[in-house]
């Protein structure tokens, strides 16, 4: 990964892609040894990935990194990538659903006659970043049970060395019910920076009442980063 955490390569079990190329603007050309049923492993997820897979990795990364900020005040950190683009902050298509609609609701930022990349922007100068411990979906056999958790506590040592060596925010918000399984395990790790809570608890974006989380996240970010 470089600083960015954009990958360098793509970990493998007991595979490697015949081709690789890798243009400026993050499309991979795969050619995969069609014997061998191994699937590759995404970096970004530690999923089993298929080049579909792949390619919308790199799709979002690419969305992503181009409204990271220079300096990171808030890193709001959720659990996996949304399913739906319409869902996904950083989709260019400009609708804001679910998640990215909590967020901005949150935060004030209105989309209402705005095209995508002014709001966008609008959420970068403000020194927010979006990231998620998986940076891909998940799988939808997963589930969301043991096997998702387990997934998630294997991430949680990439992430925190992302975002302790290259992110380096003023403070980290957690919006996903779906991180309560791994919650002592985050509070344990070295981030370089406090993390934000709901009273001890999680902020969750994802749960039965969001606009209760949402108003509570707006009180919590009041005061300056690192209080």
């Amino acid at each position: 990964m470089n600083c960015h955490g954009l990958p360098y390569s793509l970990a493998s079990t007991n595979t490697t892609p015949t081709g690789i190329a890798v243009a400026a603007t993050f499309h991979y050309i795969l050619k995969y040894d069609m014997t061998n049923s191994k699937a590759l492993v995404c970096d970004g997820c530690g999923q089993e990935a298929s080049a579909e897979h792949i390619e919308r990795r790199l799709r979002r990364l690419e969305w992503t990194t181009r409204y990271r900020p220079v300096h990171i005040n808030t890193l709001v950190l959720g659990a996996f990538s949304p399913q739906e683009e319409k869902d996904f902050l950083y989709a260019p298509g400009g609708e804001f659903h679910g998640e990215a609609a909590h967020l901005l609701d949150a935060l004030g930022i209105s989309s209402a006659g705005k095209a995508a990349e002014g709001v966008h922007a609008e959420f970068q100068r403000a020194g927010f970043f979006l990231t998620h411990v998986l940076e891909c979906p998940l799988d939808r056999d997963a589930g969301q049970g043991a096997e998702a958790a387990a997934l998630l506590a294997q991430r949680l040592q990439p992430v925190a060395t992302r975002i302790r060596r290259s992110l380096k925010p003023k403070r980290v918000v957690l919006i996903s019910q779906a991180l309560r399984p791994i919650l002592e395990k985050i509070l344990a790790l070295e981030l370089g920076c406090p993390v934000v809570l709901d009273n001890g608890k999680l902020f969750e974006f994802d749960g039965p009442a969001p606009g209760n989380s949402v108003a509570r996240f707006r009180e919590a970010l009041a005061g300056p980063a690192g209080d």
